[in-house]
């Protein structure tokens, strides 16, 4: 009932409990899901699919409704059940979290390449209905890159999707499938493109001297396609902010001696470089990429920062427990657009948060990194830190979706996508036509009427389409 969306995690602080399934079901296998599916069918319940429990978009909240909740928590599906070594195709329980993803295929001298800051606890299953993204998404490509086929379970049926090197018969059911978020049934085997593991593998920290002269550098490198596995640049206050918690206060006070003495001081911007594959081809692409970087005032610091990163990368999501004992609440809002937006973007982003909370008389720290480049744009990811407020969950929720609105619609203004890596949910649910238009949510509808006719799957969720007898508790 629970995922980690700001309003699930600030229920958990304050005690204020939300609605929860009337039952929890544990299904070991595809023919159970199938079983559970159509006793909610002949019975009217509604099913909420469940897995790592990592959603930040509202993905688990659970209506109050006249007909019984189940949630099918798919946890115990958690098993490589095939590797197709020539093909290089790995098949998984859709409830398989990222460790075991990640530690049954390097047995093997494979690996998936995705690795998402929830990775820890999130699954191979709802990185697919999310569409998730990974820290080194330059090398190893998105989730929709990965996906190859798979197994759902729907009200009305099972689908099943092979796996083709290519094909050309039509649309593309598995696009179906990408970011359906469980409304057109439950994803319960996945096949996924595997990779040998690497040779190499190395993290670079590189300081820009200013937003302008990073954001070329890396849009540069992009549309190179320059062989490098990851490129995250933050902008100046998110590299203030990094440096500050860094600890080694008199290692970084001479760090920051040395990079005022070659141009990057008040402004500069941190570059997280990957390199990753043999090393060869490794070295290669660091000495390119720097030469490019050179030209805008880079100044190269070595892998010492890189590997703090590598060392620290799923840890982030762990400070907001640290934030709220010390007063203070957190939260992240994503998106991607097109390279004349980027900075713009960011811009109105930041802005809308520190007016929202201007306007409670509060500041608002906020800060931003681009960590998913394309050659046509990136992705925006934007961390806002405040004051928690008095009075227990409503001020505070009240507050969130104030801020929350008023960046979603900074987003919209600038061409922004509703969500790049977190999925939609019920908390981004609103803003779905803006990007869809009112044909493609009537295409989407029509999806959501033909695999649950009966509307038992993970209600509210992606489309606003709460039934009659449907509360939801704020």
């Amino acid at each position: 009932a629970l995922g980690e969306s700001f309003h699930d995690w600030l229920r958990r602080r304050v005690g204020a409990l939300p609605t929860v399934p009337d039952g929890v079901a544990f299904p070991e296998s595809s023919g159970q899901v199938r079983e559970l599916l159509d006793a909610a069918q002949a019975n009217n319940w509604m099913v909420i699919p469940f897995a790592g429990g990592t959603s930040v978009a509202g993905h688990l909240d659970c209506p109050q409704s006249t007909r019984p909740v189940l949630s099918i928590n798919l946890t115990r599906m958690n098993r490589l059940l095939h590797l197709d070594k020539l093909s290089q195709l790995a098949t998984f329980g859709a409830g398989t979290a990222g460790p075991l993803v990640e530690a049954q295929l390097r047995a093997q001298g494979y690996t998936l390449g995705h690795f998402p800051q929830s990775f820890e606890y999130s699954t191979v299953g709802g990185w697919v209905v999310t569409r998730s993204s990974g820290q080194q998404s330059l090398r190893y490509g998105r989730i929709e890159q990965m996906f190859a086929g798979g197994r759902v379970e729907t009200p009305v049926g099972t689908l099943n999707i092979p796996t083709f090197p290519a094909s050309s018969a039509g649309p593309d059911l598995r696009e179906m499938v990408l970011g359906s978020e469980g409304r057109f049934g439950v994803l319960t085997e996945v096949i996924v493109r595997v990779t040998p593991l690497p040779e190499h593998e190395s993290f670079h920290a590189i300081f820009l001297p200013s937003w302008d002269a990073a954001e070329a550098g890396v849009r540069e490198l992009v549309q190179m396609k320059l062989p490098l596995s990851m490129l995250r640049v933050s902008n100046a206050v998110e590299t203030y902010t990094n440096l500050a918690m860094a600890g080694h206060p008199k290692q970084i006070a001479l760090l920051e001696s040395y990079l005022s003495m070659r141009g990057c001081s008040q402004g500069k911007c941190l570059l997280t470089l990957g390199t990753t594959g043999d090393k060869r081809t490794s070295a290669h692409a660091l000495k390119i990429a720097r030469q490019v970087l050179a030209k805008k005032g880079a100044v190269y610091c070595g892998k010492g920062m890189g590997a703090k990163w590598a060392e620290n990368r799923f840890k982030g999501p762990y400070l907001r427990n640290a934030l709220w004992e010390n007063g203070y609440s957190a939260d992240t809002i994503e998106t991607a657009v097109d390279w004349p937006q980027v900075k713009n973007c960011m811009q109105a982003m930041e802005n809308a948060a520190r007016e929202t909370f201007a306007a409670y008389g509060e500041k608002c720290h906020a800060f931003t990194h681009l960590s998913h480049l394309y050659p046509q744009g990136s992705s925006i990811y934007s961390t806002f830190v405040w004051a928690t407020a008095a009075g227990g969950f409503t001020p505070n929720f009240e507050r969130w979706q104030n801020y929350k609105a008023a960046v979603s619609a900074a987003i919209a203004a600038h061409g922004g996508t509703v969500s790049h890596q977190h999925g939609v949910g019920r908390d981004h649910a609103a803003n779905m036509p803006l990007e869809k238009g009112a044909l493609g949510m009537s295409a989407l509808a029509a999806l959501c009427r033909h695999f649950d006719p009966q509307r038992i799957m993970n209600p509210g969720k992606l489309l606003l389409d709460s039934l009659a007898d449907e509360t939801w508790v704020s």
